[in-house]
Order: structure tokens, then sequence, then C-alpha cells
């Protein structure tokens, strides 16, 4: 085993060595896709490289709801194979792979007057329903209670800022929450890297063929020819720039961010159906640090794809009057302390809004031989990694065991010391800097502020956070050599 530690000094060897060696799989995409897809070949005893233009987590996976949900929504469209698959490999995930990483988060779907009759027969058997996949995938209760009817009373010791007005209580299930999703990318990049996967961020793919790529060192410039034997694209809304052949359509989905206060400090999600919808929904969902995230949208985003999507107006302000429907004192716009957005990369199929797209992922092999990898949900990337190298083994002729993922726990991170935070009524310590530079591959302010820990969601804490941040990770650097 190597050691899973990522440091801009293991970058430096490595992408020396890919200049010269020959790999069995040449992984790029540095999100959840990407970094699954190198471990899963990593753990099946095959060598790998992954490249990233940026870094580890910078696009779709770092903008994610933060739930390893079970497929409710998929069972309301009548996706009944991806409800499936979202509630084994939450399992998964919840039992084997990353119990550390996840926590049963309880979900309140209120009976107030903004949720209809229908609505609340709906989302009740929908819930049920969504048990029965639990049951299915033989996940215990321990770690995911089944659903059960709320009180008023009890509805309100949950949330309670919801207006009590006529509530005639609810329904609860659980569902799996993420620490953090850049979190989990950076854990399964560290798993991957100890099982002896090299991980280079800051390294451009500029054109794939079967046996390699031509790639750039975004921090010097220099080119470099990398030789694999198989090569797999999981760029995910840029797959397309890689490969001709696949339409991306990207959707935009867009969350606010509170303070927990302004909902009186809940202790579940809130479900709230969209006005006359039985199978589209916002959550607020709570947050460690006291947060509270309320999303999501679905939006078309065409045109050209941005480096970092940027939430709109009347996606937030959707977003706002779709909470304000259950609450006793309505949250206002400069409320928000932040907003993010993510673009889903959606496999085009044609007309329909992109809510109707389906969520099943796509594992194809190129004209030019190489695998494209895209779609599907952040809850089933396992799946989807082991279906792009099961693809890769078989259409390059390599020789390799089967997946072993399903039973591979992932790295966890260090514990750090308490310490003084670095500014006051904030959490980041000089600690968790310092961490996240010499064992998580961050490279810059920017890695530590808005990947390895989410203090950029809300910019004022960024901006007052983002000097002293920015000196400590130059001295780490400098200190690593």
């Amino acid at each position: 085993m190597s050691s899973p530690d990522l440091t801009a000094v293991r970058r430096r060897a490595e992408l020396t060595r890919a200049a010269v060696d020959t790999v069995d799989v040449l992984v790029v995409g540095g999100g959840i896709t990407g970094t699954g897809t190198a471990l899963d070949a990593a753990s099946r005893g095959l060598s790998v490289l992954l490249i990233e233009a940026e870094d580890l987590a910078f696009g779709t996976s770092r903008f994610s709801s933060k739930l390893v949900h079970g497929g409710l929504r998929y069972l309301a469209t009548g996706d009944i194979a991806t409800a499936q698959e979202s509630a084994r490999e939450r399992h998964l995930l919840m039992t084997a792979i990353a119990p550390h990483l996840i926590r049963p988060l309880p979900q309140l779907l209120p009976f107030s007057p903004a949720v209809s009759v229908r609505q609340r027969v709906a989302g009740a058997a929908g819930m049920v329903m969504g048990d029965l996949l639990r049951l299915q995938a033989r996940t215990p209760g321990r770690i995911l209670p089944g659903p059960r009817p709320a009180s008023a009373r009890t509805a309100l010791a949950l949330v309670p800022g919801l207006d009590a007005h006529r509530l005639r209580g609810g329904v609860i299930t659980h569902d799996g929450q993420l620490a953090d999703d850049a979190r989990l990318v950076i854990a399964v990049a560290r798993t991957a890297a100890a099982l002896g996967a090299s991980i280079l961020t800051r390294v451009r793919a500029l054109r794939l063929r079967a046996d390699g790529a031509d790639a750039q060192d975004v921090l010097t410039g220099e080119r470099l020819t990398i030789r694999a034997r198989s090569v797999i694209n999981a760029t995910g809304v840029w797959a397309g720039s890689l490969d001709d052949a696949i339409t991306v359509r990207p959707s935009r989905g867009t969350h606010i961010v509170l303070d927990g206060a302004d909902l009186g400090h809940p202790r579940a999600a809130l479900t709230i159906p969209h006005v006359g919808s039985v199978s589209r929904y916002v959550f607020a969902l709570p947050q460690p640090g006291g947060r509270v995230y309320v999303g999501l949208t679905d939006e078309d985003a065409p045109g050209d794809v941005p480096r970092v999507a940027q939430p709109t107006e009347p996606e937030i302000a959707f977003l706002l009057d779709s909470l304000n429907r259950v609450l006793q004192t309505p949250v206002h716009r400069g409320q928000v302390l932040g907003a993010f957005a993510g673009l889903r990369p959606l496999v085009d199929s044609g007309g329909g809004s992109t809510a109707d797209v389906s969520r099943r992922h796509l594992v194809a092999a190129s004209d030019d031989g190489f695998v494209s990898v895209l779609g599907g949900k952040l809850t089933t990337y396992r799946r989807m990694a082991e279906d792009a190298v099961d693809l890769a083994v078989r259409a390059r002729g390599l020789t390799a065991p089967l997946s072993r993922t399903a039973s591979l726990r992932l790295a966890s991170f260090c514990r750090v010391d308490p310490a003084p935070p670095l500014a006051e009524g904030l959490t980041l310590t000089a600690a968790d800097v310092t961490d996240a530079v010499r064992t998580q591959g961050a490279m810059t302010a920017d890695d530590v502020l808005d990947r390895r820990t989410r203090v950029g969601l809300v910019p004022d804490e960024r901006a007052r956070l983002l000097p002293s941040v920015a000196d400590l990770v130059a001295r780490t650097l400098d200190e690593l050599g």
C-alpha cells in the first residue's frame, strides 16, 4: 500500500513519471466519477493515472445537495431501475464504503395548508415505497429508520420555524447525508492513491486517443504525451469537448445558503412539494455548523459550459417562495448568505424539460477507442465507475479481476486537534489549512476555502479568511519543498 496523502511533492514526482511510463488506465476528470473510476481500476491491480484540469471536485461534484439518497424521486417518475440502483448504492455507502462520512438525516413532509391532500397522500405513499427499496437493499432500520407519521408537536420540534397555523403534523422518513460532497471526492482520491494510483491535478487533457492523451501542465504550460493501454473520459459536463459523439445537456441545480436560526435551527430536512406537483420538491437541508441549504432547481443551461455555474435571481426567488409557503416567518432575499449552482451532466435525449431527462448513466466506447462515462448521480458513482472500467477492460483486452469496490472502505481523514479559529465566529483553524495542503492535495487558498472546506459558500466569510489562508498555504508549500 502507498501513502494516501496527496501533496505537491508527490504531484511533481508523478508528473515526471507520467511523461515516460505507460499505464493500464488513464482517467480524465477529477470529480466523483473520475476518482471513483481511478479507485475501481486501482483496486483491481491495474496501474492508473488520473488527470484533472483544475482541482479535485472542481465541477459538479461539490455543488450537490450533499445527500446519498435512495431514489425516491425516481419512483415518482416511474424510473424503478434507477431508484433500485440508488437504494443499493446508498446501502453500500452507508454500511461498508463510507459510514464515517454519512449520517442518517430525518426528512419531514409537513401537512400544512400549502401542501395539498393529493401531495400528502403521494408523498406518504412514496416514502413507504422508498422504504420497500431500503428493505430490498437490506439496509437495517438502525441505520435508516423507516417512515412514520408525526404529530404537529413533533413536526414543530424538528423544524421550529414551521407555520403552526392549521399544521396537521406530517410524515417523517430518513435518507443519507454526506458530511460534505467534496470531502467524499477527496476520500475516494486518497483511497485510490493508497492503492498506487497517480492523481494529478492541474493537468489538462487536450486530445484523447485509444492509447493515451495529449495533455498540458496548467502550472507551467509544458506539453506532455501520456501513454495508456486504455482511456476513460469522466469529465462530466465537459465530456463532449473530448468526445464528439456525445451530446451533453447541462441542467443547472441551484441552492441557497441560510443561517439555521432563520428556521429555528431545524433538526430535520424540510420536504416541500412544488406547487401542483407530486414528483418534484424543494428541500431545506440542515448542515453541520448551523447552516441550511435550500434547493434545488432544474433549469436548462444551454450554450458554452462555464468554468463555474452561477445561480440566477429567478432561481433564488423560486427557492425562497417555495420555502416561505410553509414557514411562520418568511425568509427574505437579504437573509441569503450565499448561493451555489452545479451543472448536471445529463445525456441529451431530445426535447422535454431537463427534469424529465433520465438520470441513468451512460458508458460507451467512442469511435476513437476510448471510453466515456457520464450522467448518473453522486449516489451511484461507484456503479458508474465499475461499468466504465469493465468496458475499458473488455474493449482494450486488458486482464483484470472483477470490481471489489462494493466492500472497499474509503480512507479516513486525519483528526485535527482543536485550536482557535482563524477568524472570530468561524470554525476554520490553521491546522485545517495545513492538513488540507499536507494530505488532501490543496495547492491554493481557493482549494482550501472552496473544496476542502465550504467557507467559500458564504462570500463574506470567504473574504475575511482569504488573506490568512493564502499565507498559510504558501508557507506550508514552502515547508514541503
